[in-house]
């Protein structure tokens, strides 16, 4: 698709903002950014941009997409932007997570990303999930979930807006892997055994 002069112009303008989103692996943060959109209205003295149509922003490991992503940034350099889905579609989120081989992916009719929190909302129809490699380690769905990049800590509302046939109630649900001791702490080794010796007693310490 051939766009005009004015849209690739904006086009560079917002690729030189500090970033959408800076919550990506932390080499994303030094990666270019390359958006693709129907069209853009973007606005130098308001500092905002308004992709429409069929968007697809990526940074390095991140990938957003959405009908529409609304962009605004503040005196500080931080951005405030929203990614809207189609009429019965997801807005979708994609990120690598930091010195792991895993990623976070999530859905929603709504996206918010607040670039100064590094929080990420997803908001109505909310699916958050985590892949090892190309596996699925876990999945939560619920109304909205909030998810904090710098704590990897998440939470998750359920209700009204998540009811569906298959789940009547609305009630938030969950599948969650544990996690391998390769991931965690280095367990103890483990010492020599114990030896065991007999007893003809019960509750009874002989002497």
């Amino acid at each position: 698709m051939k766009y005009p002069t004015s849209f690739l112009l904006a086009a560079v303008a917002f690729t030189a903002l500090a970033g959408l989103p800076v919550a990506a692996e932390q080499a994303d943060r030094d990666k270019p950014m390359n958006a693709e959109a129907d069209a853009l209205r973007y606005d130098d003295l308001k500092q905002t941009s308004v992709f429409t149509g069929n968007v697809v922003i990526t940074k390095g490991s991140t990938i957003i997409r959405g009908e529409r992503v609304d962009v605004q940034q503040d005196p500080e350099g931080y951005q405030q932007a929203t990614v809207i889905a189609a009429p019965g579609k997801l807005a979708f989120y994609r990120k690598k997570r930091d010195l792991v081989d895993e990623f976070i992916e999530g859905e929603a009719e709504r996206i918010d990303y607040d670039s100064r929190a590094d929080v990420v909302k997803f908001i109505r129809r909310a699916v958050l999930r985590r892949y090892k490699g190309a596996t699925l380690a876990d999945e939560t769905t619920g109304s909205q979930i909030n998810y904090d990049n710098t704590t990897d800590v998440f939470t998750v509302d359920g209700g009204a807006q998540n009811r569906s046939a298959s789940n009547p109630t609305g009630r938030v649900r969950a599948m969650l892997s544990p996690r391998d001791a390769a991931s965690g702490a280095a367990a103890p080794a483990p010492g020599p055994m114990p030896s065991l010796r007999p007893s003809s007693t019960l509750g009874t310490d002989n002497k």
